[in-house]
């Protein structure tokens, strides 16, 4: 077997077992809070968070470095192809899962609590939810559900 296959094969069994283990430990989280996931509560909260990505992403006073991470999610989700396909049930839309909390944690401790609540289209819970997701407590503050003025976006 060539050099080159050994190692391409190695970096693809890498990835593989990277998105198991996360896939895994979003399962395992799951059970740990005892609670089942509500779809339909989740299917509710993504276009608000496709929303809070745009928002955040074209904001100037989020870092630039932020901006530029979450510009490459919106391009990674509009992709029509995925690292796990999506026809496949339930871990096809897991990955996209991943990498968004992933893409969102990152963001949002990097943009800050403050820009999030501001920029936030949807309900409280959902802002708690997102907040949760990220490790932080919700601070909701009376603008929580109303699109940013014109000076905002």
């Amino acid at each position: 077997m060539p050099e080159w296959l050994i190692v391409v094969l190695g970096v693809v069994g890498g990835l593989v077992l990277l998105w198991l283990s996360l896939i895994g430990l979003l399962w395992v989280q799951q059970r740990r809070t005892g609670s089942a996931v509500d779809w339909r509560a989740m299917m509710r909260l993504v276009p608000d968070v496709i929303r809070l990505v745009r928002r955040l992403a074209t904001d100037p006073a989020v870092p630039r470095a932020t901006r530029w991470w979450l510009s490459g999610l919106l391009g990674y989700l509009l992709l029509p192809f995925d690292l796990v396909p999506d026809f496949i049930p339930v871990l096809g839309f897991a990955d996209d899962a991943v990498v968004v909390a992933i893409v969102l944690r990152f963001a949002i401790r990097h943009a800050g609590p403050d820009a999030v609540e501001r920029h936030w289209p949807g309900s409280a819970e959902g802002l708690a939810s997102v907040l949760r997701l990220a490790g932080l407590t919700s601070r909701t503050s009376p603008t929580v559900g109303q699109p940013p003025s014109d000076g905002e976006r």
